[in-house]
């Protein structure tokens, strides 16, 4: 005679068994992302952002802590709105975009602190200077994306606080902040896996 509960206890055993892991791979679109900074001049404050990065980002779905960041950003697109003052952030006084072309971040760690919340750990790179940073980022969770077939991700509301003599910028002390306010949005598109042979 069957037991009348196999069924029931065969769907619980299944149930039980862990996640595949799974990595989705997901490419940054600059379009619809941005990283911004803010900094103090005198008794006012001066915003800025760049225009021209790249990055992937890897999502563990069975276990956060297995995702990744890569991203690296054209210094020479910052851009303040105002032409004398990006030329001279871009000069050796300040990025020095001529001698340093790029910023980069790659992720050493991700943890998830509560539920969509992340701080990510990794090592940044500003003026030719390496710093171990850590931030908090909100995953924003995935949708269909404006082109059939397509998935999006978001990361949002990203925030990080940069000391830019740490990294050797340090013109004009007094005048201009030491602390740099950054913010981080970005929208990314998920990346078909390769095929295989």
């Amino acid at each position: 005679m069957r037991h009348p509960f196999r069924a029931l206890l065969a769907s619980l055993a299944l149930a039980a068994l862990p996640a595949l892991a799974g990595e989705d791979t997901y490419k940054i679109d600059p379009v619809h992302s941005e990283v911004s900074f803010k900094v103090s001049h005198l008794l006012a404050k001066v915003s800025g952002r760049f225009t021209k990065f790249e990055g992937l980002i890897k999502v563990d779905t069975a276990d956060m802590s297995k995702s990744s960041v890569d991203v690296t950003i054209d210094a020479t697109s910052l851009t303040t709105d105002n032409e004398a003052r990006d030329k001279h952030l871009k000069s050796p006084d300040f990025f020095d975009v001529a001698k340093f072309p790029v910023i980069t971040f790659k992720s050493t760690a991700v943890k998830e602190v509560a539920k969509g919340k992340l701080e990510i750990t990794g090592d940044f790179t500003l003026h030719g200077v390496t710093k171990r940073i850590t931030f908090p980022i909100t995953n924003a969770g995935t949708q269909p994306g404006m082109a059939p077939g397509t998935v999006i991700a978001g990361f949002i509301d990203g925030v990080l606080t940069l000391n830019r003599n740490e990294f050797g910028i340090k013109t004009f002390p007094g005048v201009i902040g030491e602390t740099v306010a950054v913010s981080l949005n970005a929208e990314a598109g998920k990346v078909a896996p390769a095929a295989k042979n």
